[in-house]
């Protein structure tokens, strides 16, 4: 074998390589990037009012919700349902978790892996929000006295319905993501 064949199949077998690996790599990527989608972002309010009005022209279905709230936790899948039927068309989806309690030494970002896991077990791929001031705060500004809650924005941005359990006596009183659909299925015929 002549000196250039050799050069010419080693530039062959280590392009072959890098393609092996560029390959594998862009699969690891790909994949990252599947996992990536699951975002939170620490923001206040003045932010979370922002994004809200960011969508106007769209409906906005924001669920404010805790990882210490178990009936927050059980009613969670339907905004991640919810989204999947009509999210990106005409509706957005939005959390807004409510864990931070305004402790001195846990900061919001000292739960920021907990509400992650969450989300990422729930695959919550939507726009996921965590309040920077402390729960209680986060509740006067939403005219609420607790959690769960599902705030639905019509299209010209403003407050069209709060369904909460502020004045629920029973659990037969209180809301189900199922009344929300309803309500957003009949925005969206409007």
């Amino acid at each position: 074998m002549r000196p250039e064949n050799g050069s010419r199949i080693g530039l062959f077998v280590g392009s072959l390589l890098l393609a092996v690996l560029a390959g594998l790599l862009g699969t690891e990527s790909t994949h990252a990037d599947d996992k990536a989608k699951v975002t939170l972002q620490i923001v206040d309010w003045n932010s979370i009012v922002a994004r809200i009005a960011a969508h106007k022209g769209k409906i906005v279905v924001l669920d404010a919700w805790s990882t210490s709230c178990p009936p927050c936790m059980k009613e969670f899948p339907n905004l991640v349902k919810m989204n999947a039927k009509y999210g990106g068309k005409q509706v957005v989806c939005m959390s807004l978790s409510c864990d931070y309690a305004g402790i001195k030494n846990k900061p919001p970002e000292f739960y920021r892996e907990r509400v992650m896991k969450f989300l990422e077990k729930e695959q919550a791929t939507f726009e996921n929000l965590m309040a920077s001031d402390e729960a209680e705060v986060v509740f006067d500004n939403l005219k609420i006295a607790s959690i769960p809650a599902v705030f639905v924005y019509g299209k010209d941005g403003k407050l069209a319905k709060c369904f909460n359990n502020d004045n629920a006596t029973t659990d037969e009183e209180g809301f189900s993501y199922a009344d929300v659909s309803k309500f957003v299925e009949d925005l969206l015929k409007k």
